[in-house]
């Protein structure tokens, strides 16, 4: 099953879908490859005007699309998910040069899409509603039926998943989709999965794919065509999405940024930990929303347990991913950069201690430690999207939950210890959508509700049972044998 339109380039370069794949009234970007700076490839760009265009032509074709029998629109998600794992190794080289991901990370995230493509078909053959008690002699019933046109708003850090995981399923239930990848990751975040769904099937007027800037974004939210969003990124962008959405009356899910902690405890294997809190911390330069942005270890051990993953950090091999064994490739670009940078040096400037790291060449920055870090601190309070972690010590499981909870954000917690009594507790009070006890804070699967609460979401999740509730609404119908007379 193995396709041309993953190989020849030509098919998209330069190009957007939007009703097949053609040019835009924005020009067109030239993405460069984050490790070298050269050239990669171009994508059209989109102006507002071209998102109208697309928003209506969406429109209309979403009756079609909705009336769809269920069995076509699954068959279709389900040839995507074979087309995309058939094609991997040809998607994989521009996915990891495009992105500075190493290639595990894109191993992994091509399954995750894979995954949320079938999964998004298995939803039609669960129950699309309720049958409801009424206090009249009649049939009451709640099912669910799609909002009209879905836009998506996708970021650069995990672009094929965190796109398809709105498409796949606003697809599934009926909607047509417009999504807004970012320019800087417009392959992977978009196009290639565009391609699976189109040779499955998919027809051309129900997904479009327009890369664009700010004026674009705001375009597809505040588009009278458009009836949801679904936007992911940082929570800066989250707050106006989430305004201009609410201004016009639309649905929007908001799965925004995280300040995650690692709650280390005495009884953890110290080893283990370092694993845990170096994974957490550098995956992908530490540019994901559940990233251990903090590690928060017990007094009495946490001298053995910094040295541990100091020297961890001192010794992962950083550079080119497409050309050589690396953990830590580059951060995406030279603002991302010295954003980074800026955080490290004024948490220092504020007291706190460089334990390992601090330093970059080119978009290569090293993984960094931080300690003696307090709560005031750029690096405590901020999410700095970047590998570096601070730690910070505490007393006890009270003092542990209170830090964790110092936080506008609410995504993700782990928890080390050998004691699940004690774990339990502190998941019962941290504030935080997901909980991991005896593991690291980043995860996801295609089937569980992502999201989480505060400045990292407005409660809205993706997977599983929440796709129904984010890409559907529901419609009250009521069945009786006759019409009655009322009393007017």
């Amino acid at each position: 099953m193995t396709t041309n339109n993953f190989a020849d380039t030509t098919i998209w370069e330069g190009k957007a879908l939007f009703n097949g794949w053609r040019a835009t009234g924005g020009g067109v970007h030239q993405v460069l490859e984050p490790a070298t700076g050269e050239a990669l490839h171009t994508i059209a760009i989109a102006n507002p005007q071209d998102i109208a265009e697309a928003a209506l032509l969406a429109k209309k074709a979403q009756p079609r699309w909705a009336a769809t029998p269920f069995e076509e629109r699954a068959a279709i998600l389900r040839r995507a998910a074979d087309i995309l794992r058939a094609n991997a190794e040809t998607i994989k080289p521009r996915f990891v040069r495009e992105t500075g991901s190493v290639p595990p990370k894109v191993d992994f995230e091509l399954g995750l899409a894979e995954g949320m493509l079938r999964e998004a078909a298995a939803m039609l053959t669960q129950p699309h509603g309720l049958l409801l008690p009424s206090t009249m002699q009649r049939m009451s019933i709640g099912r669910r039926i799609p909002h009209g046109v879905v836009g998506v708003i996708a970021p650069f850090n995990a672009p094929m998943a965190l796109s398809t995981r709105a498409v796949a399923p606003a697809l599934a239930v009926g909607n047509t989709v417009v999504l807004k990848p970012d320019p800087q990751t417009s392959y992977a975040g978009g196009y290639a999965v565009a391609a699976a769904l189109l040779e499955a099937g998919l027809p051309q007027d129900c997904l479009f794919i327009l890369p664009g800037g700010v004026d674009a974004g705001e375009a597809l939210v505040t588009d009278p065509n458009v009836a949801m969003i679904s936007f992911t990124g940082s929570t800066q962008a989250g707050r106006r999405v989430g305004e201009l959405a609410s201004r016009h009356l639309k649905k929007v899910t908001l799965e925004l940024g995280g300040k995650n902690s690692m709650i280390v405890f005495d009884d953890a294997d110290l080893d283990i930990a370092a694993s845990n809190v170096a994974w957490g911390s550098y995956l992908h330069q530490g540019q994901i929303c559940m990233t251990t942005g903090r590690v928060l270890v017990q007094k009495s051990i946490a001298e053995e347990f910094i040295k541990r993953l100091a020297d961890k950090a001192e010794h992962l091999p950083v550079g080119n991913p497409a050309t050589g064994q690396v953990a830590l490739g580059p951060v995406i670009n030279q603002k991302q950069l010295q954003r980074i940078d800026g955080i490290v040096k004024d948490t220092v400037a504020a007291g706190a201690s460089l334990r390992a790291g601090g330093k970059y060449e080119n978009l290569f920055y090293r993984p960094t430690v931080l300690t003696d870090v307090k709560p005031g601190m750029r690096s405590f309070d901020e999410e700095v999207f970047g590998p570096v972690t601070s730690v910070v010590t505490f007393e006890n499981e009270d003092e542990a939950i209170a830090l964790n909870n110092a936080t506008e954000y609410g995504l993700s917690c782990g928890i080390l210890t050998k004691s699940l009594e004690r774990a339990m507790y502190v998941a019962h009070r941290v504030n935080t959508g997901k909980v991991h006890i005896n593991d690291q804070t980043v995860g996801d699967e295609p089937w569980i509700p992502f999201g989480g609460s505060g400045a990292s979401g407005n409660g809205g999740r993706h997977g599983g049972p929440a796709n129904w509730e984010e890409f559907t609404q529901w419609q009250w119908i009521t069945i009786q044998d006759k019409a009655n007379a009322y009393p007017f």
